[in-house]
């Protein structure tokens, strides 16, 4: 079966046509859909621009594979775009990075803040009904809105010949006020915030939502990636450095661990996830340490990747590294936290020393979140790896294998969302 898998991301879509789970083919369109000249805090994109894209990676790859039997969609959770009764949109795509739910509500909390007091769901700035929210309170929704869903529901929406949108609960968790326990918006909390619960999308009763060839509903980017770098195997981990990094572990059953977040997963089950706000980035920030270093010495450098690289291969690990924790941009919960160099020694003040003592404080960032959930579940599953950050350095692979004490798989899709997109609707 050939199945086609779409990703809408924020500044690229990519798209994929696989065959029992091996990607025959890939394409990836610049996505250059931000409004201009809005409010710093607005993040507002084209809806039509985001659709154009899509519907030319889709043809073109339709073309060159006219036998694909299915399409599956993923992309972007927490944003929203307003649609009226016939399905056609009234209002930009306000994306995930959008603030204004930061904005002062009364001049005392923000809008996040103050929904969140008024549902007792925790809730942040971008997710769907912040924004909702916000727009409510000053009179910012479209006139003849009737519904708002994701771009992707919206896109698959388009697919499938239909005119309302259907949302998976992956995807419909990132809006908030979401009972995880139940798989169901919490109504009652919504009308204490003043918000008609009648704006949300309806959920999907089936994965398939129609058209020719078949369209399935789509799923959650991080679900997706999940699926895409696990080759679709759940009941096990993946830790993802890129930019930022993640740590994510399958679980058949809702259960909550400190430091975790807990989401729907696609077909049952739920997915427990905890993110670094620096992650990989911390190693590009040493690169520039010793770029600067250089220059400061006369030495002018575009890159020090490849020396660092060669230093890391040509010399052992030292026997007691300087210990770095790489909290440069703090934690979700407190982003005042900042990091820290420790245990330095007249031996160990070395580069060496440090480039072994920042690859072991990104991997312990992620290995705590796994600690948690050990702690409380005691059961783990193989071990899985995506991202540039471990692709791209296999000193960083090594280190998890150490910490975590098993092998790490790495992926072999890049685009791992897309890949997922498509591996959820060949196996429904």
């Amino acid at each position: 079966m050939l199945v086609l898998g779409l990703d809408i991301g924020t500044t690229t879509v990519s798209a994929v046509v696989m065959q029992g789970g091996e990607v025959l083919a890939a394409k990836t369109l610049k996505n250059d859909a931000f409004l201009p000249d809005r409010p710093v805090w607005e993040r507002a994109q084209k809806v039509e621009t985001i659709v154009a894209a899509a519907m030319q990676a889709v043809t073109e790859l339709r073309t060159a594979y006219p036998q694909i039997e299915r399409i599956g969609l993923t992309g972007q959770q927490h944003g929203i775009v307003y649609l009226d009764r016939a399905g056609a949109p009234l209002s930009p795509l306000y994306t995930w990075q959008d603030g204004r739910g930061d904005l002062p509500y009364d001049g005392q909390q923000s809008y996040a803040a103050r929904l969140t007091e008024l549902t007792g769901y925790p809730l942040a700035t971008g997710y769907g009904l912040v924004t909702h929210f916000y727009n409510l309170k000053n009179g910012l929704v479209p006139e003849n809105a009737a519904v708002f869903c994701t771009i992707h529901d919206y896109i698959a929406m388009r697919l499938s010949g239909r005119t309302a949108p259907k949302i998976d609960p992956s995807d419909a968790a990132s809006f908030g006020c979401f009972d995880l326990e139940h798989g169901c918006f919490d109504t009652a909390a919504l009308q204490k915030a003043g918000i008609d619960p009648a704006i949300l999308p309806e959920l999907a009763e089936a994965p398939c939502l129609g058209g020719e060839p078949p369209v399935y509903v789509a799923i959650g980017d991080n679900q997706a990636s999940f699926l895409g770098a696990t080759g679709g195997k759940t009941g096990c981990m993946l830790v993802n450095v890129g930019t930022g990094s993640q740590f994510s572990v399958h679980v058949p059953r809702y259960i909550t661990c400190p430091g975790l977040e807990t989401r729907p997963f696609p077909n049952g089950g739920y997915l427990l996830v905890g993110s670094s706000l620096c992650g990989g980035r911390a190693y590009a920030l040493l690169e520039r340490f010793f770029r600067e270093t250089a220059a400061a010495l006369g030495l002018s450098t575009a890159s020090c990747y490849e020396a660092m690289g060669r230093l890391l291969d040509e010399a052992p690990a030292p026997a007691d590294p300087v210990r770095v924790v790489p909290l440069f941009q703090g934690t979700r919960a407190e982003p005042g936290l900042r990091g820290s160099i420790e245990n330095i020694s007249v031996d160990n003040f070395t580069p060496l020393s440090l480039l072994y003592g920042m690859l072991q404080g990104m991997t312990d960032e992620l290995h705590e979140m796994y600690r948690h959930y050990a702690d409380q579940s005691g059961s783990s599953g193989a071990l899985y790896g995506s991202g540039n950050g471990l692709r791209k350095n296999a000193h960083l692979r090594r280190c998890f294998e150490r910490t975590f004490g098993q092998p790490l798989t790495l992926s072999r899709n890049e685009e791992e969302a897309a890949c997922g997109a498509a591996l959820f609707a060949a196996a429904n």
